[in-house]
């Protein structure tokens, strides 16, 4: 498979797990794309979450906590390495939620990194953070 049609496939796989938590309300389905050994980390907590139980959760917690109104991702970035069975995508992302009786807007930036196990594309990485203007 060419270079171009790796990304496409990359960015595909975050733009389906993104729209399964943010648009449908279907964390739990993050199972799908977490690796087992996936590690997170998150500006709410000062220690990484480990393990893919551990992230869906996290993930899942939110959408209950949260009622999230937008979302948008922009500018993306793929790169691959080792001829194709891994990959970083950065991109920026934009979205409003209610939570806590407030309505928070923010802008902010989200780094994935990605191993191709058996022809899947698997989440072993993420670390997002607001935009800090």
């Amino acid at each position: 498979m060419n270079e171009s049609k790796m990304k496409e496939e990359v960015w595909t796989t975050v733009q389906e797990l993104n729209r399964l938590w943010v648009i449908e309300n279907k964390a739990d389905d993050l199972v799908n794309y977490f690796h087992k050994n996936m590690v997170a980390i998150i500006p709410a907590g000062r220690l990484r979450v480990e393990g893919q139980e551990a992230c869906v959760a996290g993930w899942k917690q939110f959408t209950q906590t949260a009622k999230i109104h937008f979302w948008k991702e922009s500018d993306p970035k793929i790169d691959l390495y080792g001829n194709g069975s891994f990959a970083i995508v950065t991109y920026y992302f934009s979205m409003s939620f209610d939570i806590g009786g407030k309505t928070i807007n923010m802008d902010g930036r989200d780094m994935f990194s990605l191993v191709n196990e058996e022809g899947k594309w698997w989440v072993v990485a993420d670390q997002y953070s607001a935009d800090p203007k």
